[in-house]
């Protein structure tokens, strides 16, 4: 048997706004956010395969698209951020924090929704980084990426982001009448260290110019 851990429990996550270089996360407020979240998931320029691997939408209908929203906003878990751009001060999107564990220190990124004008661009991973950092500081020893395994760009941004592959859980759910594999992802409290200095660099101004970004993010945190 291993050493004892001696281990306290994670605290529970608030929702308390977390500010970036370039977003700022918010709780889900469907009052404040709904009209630019309802433009940029549904809208014309929304992303066409953005539900896709998604248990839910798309919405034709914004009386239904409201009460999803509001649905999400009461909950804690998953706790639902609307990500609002600093520039615009529009909302361009929303991600949780899910399957919340403090007994055990485990804590997972999911139910992501970006709009196109987030997508490719610092704001989806400073989004990202926010959230897992302050899984981090919470006192979780994990924080977690799920995805359907037929998710080639789940799978990517994942790699990208500096998650590490676990396995398969092959036949694990039934989603909108299809069979879902979900590949499993992590970063572990040792890990993260490295990894959150290599989000740092590439979200700095050093590295994000102009024309683009100078270093890849693994580049980065490989530095």
């Amino acid at each position: 048997m291993t050493d004892a851990l001696h281990w306290e429990p994670a605290r529970t996550p608030e929702a308390t706004p977390l500010d970036g270089r370039f977003i700022r996360l918010e709780k889900l407020d469907p009052a404040r956010h709904g009209n630019d979240l309802w433009e940029v998931l549904q809208g014309p320029d929304s992303d066409p395969v953005l539900w896709d691997y998604l248990p839910y939408g798309p919405f034709t209908e914004r009386a239904a698209f409201d009460r999803w929203l509001e649905g999400n906003a009461a909950g804690h878990d998953p706790l639902y951020y609307t990500v609002i751009d600093r520039a615009s001060n529009q909302a361009q999107g929303i991600l949780t924090l899910m399957s919340i564990v403090p007994d055990h220190g485990r804590i997972e990124i999911g139910h992501i929704a970006f709009g196109a004008a987030m997508q490719r661009t610092p704001k989806s991973t400073e989004a990202v980084y926010l959230l897992g950092k302050l899984g981090f500081e919470l006192g979780n020893r994990r924080l977690e990426w799920k995805c359907n395994n037929a998710n080639a760009r789940s799978k990517r941004a994942a790699e990208r982001f500096g998650f590490q592959f676990e396995g398969v859980f092959r036949k694990h759910l039934v989603v909108k009448d299809h069979n879902r594999d979900t590949a499993w992802y992590s970063i572990t409290d040792d890990e993260w260290p490295q990894v959150a200095a290599g989000f740092e660099r590439w979200l700095s101004e050093e590295n994000q110019q102009p024309g683009g970004q100078v270093q890849t993010l693994e580049a980065c945190r490989n530095a």
